[in-house]
């Protein structure tokens, strides 16, 4: 008897396990950008201009004046600096003093050449008269050594006929012919000593041309060299303050030297930037209100006198929108001179503050921003 086994079926091989993806990055990617999201909500909630109208934006910048640098024309020493650091100027008041010694012996040179060019001037004009004096007698000259002539030749024709009739010697025609040309030799000379006179005279005229033109020279010089002396005063060119002294007494600088540096008190302003949507409804005297710092309490009226055709913080090309929506416009607020002047001792360059810029022309300041200036 014959017994049959059947064999068990053989076992597929085993398929390759997937790995399964993790979600954990990218679900922390998510959480961080949410974090971030929801702290930029809260610091614009908790920073954010409260209660201000729509038509109202805001830029923080710095007040800022225009400063000027007073420096020296001439090289020089620095012989004296006169206000201190935080002194107010007025335009015209010394500032500083620089060493004139050289300049001043040059002036007295120059004023010395200015006398000995006048001298000769004066000599040129009495050359001049007697250049004249000498004409006027080589003229006289001239004519009476023609009446000799016109004489003599009378005297020649009566002593011809006279020889002719037998009545004269023939040596009497001859000493009357000799003495007419010895006048015609004389009026020649007579004539070329007046012309002499009258070169003499014109000599002496140029002379006096050029003696002028050294006179003028001279006063030049003077007038130049009496300005050195006068810009070696060094002066304030208008009112203001003076923030700091660059050199001390006893110094040398070269031309153009700085000594110290001043800011215009009548041209203060805050720099701040704004959006595109915003900085293209600002006009040239938008109003502006200032809240400063140093001074939360009080609002400065402002007027825009700048506002920047070009766009800073990206790049040249902007091709989307998101991209232009971070172009940002530089804004000047300009604060009028005559405020400046009332509080001219409480101007400070440098603080911080906010400007609120009002886009609209007929719409009001809300309450908290009504002017209040310090008193």
């Amino acid at each position: 008897m014959t017994v049959t086994t059947e064999s068990a079926p053989s076992a597929k091989p085993a398929e390759p396990v997937k790995p399964i993806k993790s979600t954990t990055p990218r679900l922390l990617l998510t959480l961080i950008g949410i974090a971030i999201l929801i702290v930029a909500l809260v610091t614009w909630w908790i920073f954010r201009p409260a209660d201000l109208p729509l038509n109202i934006v805001t830029g923080n910048g710095r007040i800022e004046a225009t400063e000027i640098d007073i420096a020296t024309k001439i090289p020089g020493r620095i012989v004296e600096i006169l206000p201190r650091e935080g002194d107010f100027v007025k335009a015209g008041e010394v500032l500083a003093l620089m060493d004139t010694n050289v300049i001043s012996a040059q002036h007295a040179e120059a004023q010395a050449q200015v006398r000995h060019a006048e001298s000769a001037k004066l000599t040129a004009k009495a050359v001049i008269v007697q250049r004249e004096s000498e004409y006027h007698a080589a003229q006289a000259v001239v004519a009476q050594r023609r009446a000799e002539h016109d004489a003599a030749s009378k005297r020649l024709k009566r002593s011809q006929r006279l020889v002719g009739e037998g009545a004269t010697p023939q040596q009497e025609v001859d000493d009357d012919r000799a003495r007419v040309l010895g006048m015609q030799a004389a009026i020649s000379a007579a004539l070329a000593q007046a012309t002499a006179a009258q070169a003499g005279i014109e000599a002496a005229k140029s002379q006096v041309v050029e003696a002028q033109s050294l006179i003028e020279a001279a006063k030049a010089t003077v007038a130049r060299l009496q300005a050195d002396i006068e810009d070696s005063k060094l002066k304030a060119p208008l009112d203001g303050r003076i923030q700091y002294r660059v050199a001390e007494p006893g110094e040398v600088l070269s031309a153009g030297g700085r000594v110290l540096n001043m800011v215009d008190l009548a041209d203060v302003y805050m720099t701040f930037f704004l959006p595109t949507e915003a900085a293209g409804k600002v006009a040239l005297g938008s109003e502006i209100r200032l809240v400063l710092d140093a001074i939360p309490n009080y609002v400065i009226p402002a007027k825009a006198s700048f506002v920047a055709s070009v766009a800073q913080f990206t790049p040249k090309t902007v091709e989307t929108e998101s991209e232009r929506l971070k172009l940002m416009f530089r804004v000047r607020a300009q604060i009028k001179p005559d405020l400046l002047k009332q509080h001219l001792s409480q101007v400070k360059t440098g603080v911080p503050g906010i400007a609120y810029v009002k886009l609209d022309s007929n719409a009001e300041w809300p309450a908290k921003l009504s002017i209040s200036l310090p008193p």
